[in-house]
């Protein structure tokens, strides 16, 4: 260790973390039962410390310095006296380098070894005996950043919910492939931000990425003792840095050029955060950060035995919600991303462990009143995984006003519905309105529903439509890990095939799917790749898979490239019609001015639904009339919302059915915009329907048919130019 150097001040305790003020660096870090905290400096490399110095003033439990010579770019790192007694919660141990909390980049990396265990690994009274071998060569280090960017005229979009496509996206995933980025950019926030990634974006027609995890995290050691990789990274070990392994230059700036970049195309950048758990792990686990600053602070412990983690996240331990600190961490982190690194908004993962104050899930814990009251993050957008591992933890419908909420309800619906099991019309119904018996009692509108019928967990939709049963032997767990409860089906044949009829079936339901999810009310979320046809060769869990199975492939053939064109098509008249993106709920009668109810749902005789025939275990054919001048919505300007009539007709039976409309709908003539029995939306047939004859609807098909009004002399599809915020439109 080198000659002492740096001139140490007091300093003070806020803000948390290395503060660069332009003169100096302020070092504060917060441990209720610490008896001494060392700042330990180290050279440009990280790899020798060249400084310790003791933070020997303490304000309110946070110990502190400043240190007027230390300048942007310096590599540190705390090391934290105070007694290893873990049957009292305590894990102290100053032979480990620990992370800061509020650390804004780290570098270097995790170099597995036992070393980085605060106990002696191997023995018999496992986590008991201290450990007292160094750790700092195997641990990255923290590093003090200059935030100063120039963000110039860059504002968030702030996308209404209701107008709303979200993008579920891996950063590596999607562009490490990608042959139009610069190589060197690949698989990077850089790489993200170029050109062609953003306009393929802007072509598809999204409205915000929701990235996967990007607070740095940890590759967990079995998995880098077997070649693999967390390559989700639902393993965080720093809030407030940015994932360095996703960077092409290393500095925190790149990250902020992307949102800037994807601002600037109108597209919101929302994270996907962690705030659940740590890599930490349980008792057995590693020494990095929390557990060696105050583990009895930062996690919850057993009440009858401080030894052991209380586990609600299935990761070994849950953070300590109920303690100022930790509440004030995580606020810390979220609005120094909304307000340093501008994004727009956050989802939780696993966001009932966030809500738990004892045991139960409280849906006014202190967390979600923190949140409701902050000016800054309750404006962005929320969004709750809303479940986790423990008692009681599946809260879909539950989350207060101001969330919105993965549905997963919705999810198994829509699946269950186009595999053809039965029973499901009623709940299909539901779904297909924005689950109003989720979130309409609690005073929610049906954007507090984000539906999607794919996500990073599980199947692709691909592979929803090839697959029965998981394959994840790559993951080398003997393919027991992940859902084996997929509602999936496929269609006759096992993974690939080329049996014509059964590729055009996989075809066929892919569409089902996809457009089931953007007419459906409520916020869609396409998983990225589905719209290519991305395949993870039947692995439901890619947890662990930084490889061409989770990677994008961006040489698509025909049938890709076919698929891709429909989705944009389709998210375009998404956008055109105001009916599929409503702020309110359906009523279910007649409106003040309107003709018909506002939603009317049909049976394949031309009659309205009975109470009998919603619980009629046989019925798998639905039509969903929505009539465009009930909407009873304004826009900014006060202008009412009217659009065109629509007609969905679905059909999940494996037989054609001749579909009758009721007198009133009969009299209208109807343009069919799509039909997903025809292979591509061009291959429709241009003419008019006339309600009065049956529509031939195919089997496992839907169709999405607008009415003509009788003035428009068979020119197209649609009421009045003059009608406000309408659009009309069909594939072109």
């Amino acid at each position: 260790m080198g000659k002492k150097h740096m001139s140490v001040w007091p300093g003070k305790p806020y803000p948390l973390g290395a503060t660069w003020d332009g003169e100096g660096v302020n070092f504060s870090l917060f441990s209720e039962n610490a008896e001494k905290v060392e700042l330990c400096l180290f050279d440009a490399k990280g790899r020798q410390e060249i400084e310790r110095i003791d933070l020997r003033w303490q304000t309110d439990q946070i110990w502190h310095c400043y240190l007027p010579d230390a300048r942007p770019g310096l590599l540190y790192g705390y090391r934290v006296h105070g007694p290893y007694e873990p049957r009292r919660g305590h894990r102290f141990n100053s032979h480990k380098l620990l992370l800061d909390p509020y650390a804004k980049a780290l570098w270097g990396s995790f170099q597995w070894s036992d070393a980085l265990f605060g106990y002696r690994v191997g023995n018999p009274r496992e986590d008991l005996v201290r450990d007292r071998r160094d750790s700092a060569s195997g641990m990255p280090k923290c590093r003090v950043v200059d935030t100063a960017f120039t963000w110039g005229d860059d504002r968030p979009p702030r996308t209404p919910w209701h107008d709303t496509v979200i993008y579920e996206l891996h950063v590596k995933g999607f562009t490490c492939r990608h042959p139009e980025v610069p190589p060197l950019l690949r698989g990077t926030y850089a790489g993200l931000a170029t050109g062609p990634s953003v306009e393929y974006l802007k072509r598809l027609g999204v409205t915000a990425v929701e990235l996967m995890p990007v607070h740095a995290f940890v590759d967990d050691r079995h998995l880098v003792e077997h070649g693999l990789k967390n390559y989700w990274g639902y393993n965080s070990i720093g809030f407030f840095a940015p994932e360095m392994r996703y960077s092409a230059t290393g500095l925190v700036s790149e990250f902020k050029t992307m949102v800037k970049t994807l601002h600037s195309a109108g597209i919101e950048v929302i994270l996907d955060v962690v705030y659940n758990h740590t890599a930490e792990g349980n008792h057995l686990g590693p020494t990095f950060c929390f557990r060696g600053i105050d583990n009895a602070s930062y996690y919850r412990l057993m009440p009858d035995d401080p030894r052991y983690h209380m586990d609600f996240t299935g990761c070994g331990n849950t953070l300590n919600m109920r303690h100022p600190r930790v509440l004030q961490l995580i606020m810390d982190s979220l609005r120094y991303w909304v307000l340093e690194m501008h994004v727009d908004g956050f989802r939780f993962d696993l966001a009932s462990a966030l809500a738990r104050e004892l045991h139960e899930v409280d849906r006014l814990s202190a967390f979600f009143d923190i949140i409701h009251q902050d000016p800054i993050i309750s404006q962005v957008k929320l969004i709750a995984e809303p479940w986790d591992l423990g008692e009681g933890g599946y809260q879909v419908g539950n989350f207060p006003i101001g969330w919105t909420e993965w549905n997963g309800i919705y999810r198994d619906t829509v699946r269950a519905y186009w595999k053809g099991d039965g029973g499901h019309i009623g709940e299909i119904a539901h779904r297909l309105t924005g689950s109003s018996d989720l979130y309409e009692k609690s005073g929610r509108r049906p954007y507090a529903s984000i539906n999607f019928v794919t996500c990073h967990d599980g199947f692709t939709l691909h592979d929803l439509v090839s697959y029965d049963h998981k394959h994840n032997e790559a993951n080398l767990e003997d393919n027991r890990d992940g859902s084996d409860d997929n509602l999936s089906w496929n269609c006759g044949v096992e993974g690939p095939t080329v049996d014509p009829g059964i590729k055009s079936l996989r075809a066929r339901q892919k569409r089902n799917f996809m457009v089931t999810l953007l007419l459906s009310l409520g916020v869609p979320m396409i998983l990225s790749g589905d719209e290519i046809g991305r395949s993870q060769g039947g692995n439901n869990n890619g947890y662990c898979q930084d490889s061409e199975i989770s990677w994008h492939n961006w040489q698509l053939d025909d049938e890709q490239q076919e698929f891709f064109d429909f989705v944009c098509q389709l998210i375009t008249l998404r956008k055109r019609h105001p009916a599929f993106c409503r702020q309110h709920f359906f009523l279910g009668r007649r409106l003040k001015g309107a003709d018909i109810k506002d939603v009317l749902w049909l049976q394949p005789h031309g009659q309205e639904m009975t109470d009998e025939e919603w619980g009629d275990s046989y019925a798998r054919c639905l039509g969903m009339f929505l009539a465009g001048d009930a909407i009873d919505e304004y826009d900014s300007r006060g202008r009412r919302i009217e659009d065109d009539d629509h007609l969905l007709l679905f059909n999940a039976h494996h037989e054609e059915i001749a579909f009758h409309l009721p007198p009133l709908l009969a009299e209208k003539s109807w343009q069919t915009v799509l039909d997903t029995s025809y292979p591509a939306p061009n291959d429709v047939p241009p003419h008019l329907h006339h309600g009065r004859e049956p529509y031939a609807l195919q089997g496992r098909s839907l169709a999405w048919l607008l009415a003509v009004e009788p003035h428009s002399s068979g020119k197209g599809p649609g009421k009045s130019p003059n009608t406000n915020n309408k659009g009309s439109g069909t594939f072109t």
